[in-house]
C-alpha cells in the first residue's frame, strides 16, 4: 500500500511537471492563473490590422496591450485580474467590443473585421452577452436619433413630433436597460447600462426623479458588495448628490441625507499641462463650475459675466474652474492665457466623461459648489448668477 501512495504522488509529480512545460512551451493550453485573466479569439478578415486591449477607467481609457493580426485572425491576451469588477473593451480601428471583468479567467470572441462591434460572439461570460445587448440598443437608440435630427433638420417633422420621437427611442433604451438595473442591480451589466451616452449624454438622467431611483439601486448594491472598489464609492457618491439636488427644491433638512459626501471630482490639464482637480480647487471656496467652448459665439459674453462676478467675489472665496470642450488647443490657449481663473480643457470635446457624469445638455452649463464640495445649484439663466453666488457665499 505504502509503494501504491509513493507512485501515485511521483504520478502527481509527473503530471504537475507536463503542465507546467506545456505553459513554458505555450502549447495551446488555458494556463491562466487564479490571478489572471484571458481574452482570446479569432477576428475574421482583418489581416494586418491591430486589436487593442483596452481598460475603460472612471476617468481615461487606457491601452493595455495589443496584436497584429494574421490571416488566421488569432490574438490572445492575459492582463492581472483587478481587485474588483472593471470594465475593458477590444477596439479594432473605430469599432469596440465591450465587457467585463468580475470572477471570469477566459473570456472568447468570434467576430468579423466589418461588422466588429455588432455580430461577434462571445464565450465564457454571461456578462458579456448582457453588456452586449446594451450595446446594441444603444447603437440602435443613435441611429434613430440621428436620422430624427435630419429630418427634423430638413423640416420634415416638426419640434413636437421631434421630440416626442427622440424621447420614444430614449424610453425603449431605458427598457431593457432596467430589465438588469432592478432585477440585478449588483450585476456590471446594470453599471454598463447606466452610464450608456448618446451625443455625450446620459440616457439616464441624473437630476429626473425617476432616473435617480436607478441610480440609487446600483450604487446600493455596490456599495453593499463592493464597499471599497473606486467605482462603488464614485456611484454612491453620484447617487447621493442627485438626491440632494432633487431634495433641495423641497424645505428639508439636508444634512439628514448625507452628513458627508464627495464632488463628482475632475482632473483635466491646465494651459501647462497641469493636471488641476476640482475638489483641490473647491476646498474651502465657492465654485463656478463652468462647461464651455470658446468658439462659439457666445462665449466672449459668458466670459465678460465671469470676469465681472469673479473680480466681485473672489477675494471673499469665490473661484471659478472651467472646462473647455473645444477642439482647437490653440485656439484655447490662447484666449485662457489672459483669464484669471481655473482654466482646463478636456481633450475628449463632445465625448468628455467629465460632461456626461454632470448630465450636461447644452452649453454653457453651469454649477456652484459650495465650501463643502457639495453641489448645490444648477443655473440655466446667466443673468441670475451673481445673485446665486452671493446667495451661496
Amino acid at each position: 500500500m505504502q509503494h501504491e501512495t509513493v507512485n501515485f504522488l511521483c504520478m502527481k509529480c509527473n503530471v504537475y511537471r507536463f503542465l507546467v512545460a506545456a505553459c513554458a512551451l505555450g502549447m495551446g493550453m488555458s494556463c491562466v492563473q487564479s490571478s489572471d485573466f484571458e481574452v482570446n479569439g479569432i477576428i475574421a478578415g482583418a489581416d494586418g490590422q491591430t486589436v487593442y486591449l483596452e481598460n475603460v477607467g472612471l476617468s481615461a481609457t487606457v491601452t493595455l496591450d495589443s496584436a497584429r493580426l494574421n490571416v488566421s485572425g488569432k490574438f490572445a491576451f492575459r492582463q492581472p485580474r483587478p481587485d474588483y469588477p472593471d470594465f475593458y473593451h477590444l477596439r479594432l480601428n473605430n469599432q469596440l467590443i465591450n465587457f467585463a471583468i468580475d470572477s471570469t479567467e477566459v473570456l472568447s470572441f468570434l467576430a468579423d473585421a466589418g461588422t466588429f462591434a455588432k455580430s461577434y460572439t462571445v464565450e465564457g461570460s454571461t456578462s458579456a452577452l448582457a453588456i452586449k445587448e446594451i450595446t446594441l440598443a444603444q447603437l440602435d437608440a443613435n441611429l434613430a436619433i440621428k436620422r430624427l435630427r435630419k429630418e427634423y433638420e430638413s423640416g420634415m417633422i416638426s419640434d413636437s413630433l421631434y421630440q416626442s420621437q427622440v424621447q420614444e427611442v430614449i424610453d425603449t433604451y431605458k427598457g431593457i436597460a432596467l430589465k438588469y438595473i432592478y432585477v440585478q442591480p449588483m450585476s456590471t451589466t446594470s453599471y454598463f447600462a447606466l452610464f450608456q451616452q448618446i451625443d455625450g449624454l446620459l440616457f439616464f438622467d441624473l437630476y429626473d426623479r425617476t432616473d435617480s431611483r436607478a441610480y440609487g439601486a446600483v450604487a446600493t448594491s455596490y456599495n453593499h458588495f463592493y464597499p471599497e472598489s473606486p467605482r462603488a464609492r464614485h456611484l454612491y457618491n453620484l447617487a447621493l448628490q442627485s438626491l440632494k439636488v432633487l431634495r433641495s427644491e423641497r424645505t428639508i433638512d439636508l444634512d439628514k441625507i448625507a452628513r458627508e459626501i464627495t464632488l463628482l471630482d475632475i482632473e483635466l490639464p491646465d494651459f501647462h499641462g497641469e493636471k488641476i482637480k476640482l475638489s483641490d480647487a473647491a476646498r474651502d471656496k465657492v465654485v463656478v463650475l463652468n462647461f464651455t467652448v470658446y468658439q462659439s459665439e457666445w462665449s466672449a459674453g459668458l466670459n465678460t459675466t465671469l470676469g465681472r462676478i469673479y473680480a466681485g467675489y473672489h477675494a471673499q472665496g469665490m473661484d471659478i474652474y472651467q472646462i473647455s470642450l473645444d477642439n482647437d488647443i490653440h485656439l484655447w490657449k490662447n484666449i485662457v492665457s489672459s483669464l484669471p481663473w481655473i482654466c482646463v480643457r478636456d481633450p475628449e470635446s463632445v465625448y468628455s466623461q467629465a460632461a456626461a457624469l454632470y448630465n450636461v445638455k447644452q452649453l454653457p452649463a453651469i454649477f456652484i459648489l459650495n465650501r463643502k464640495g457639495n453641489l448645490v445649484k444648477r443655473v440655466e439663466d446667466i443673468n441670475t448668477l451673481e445673485k446665486e453666488v452671493q446667495a451661496v457665499l
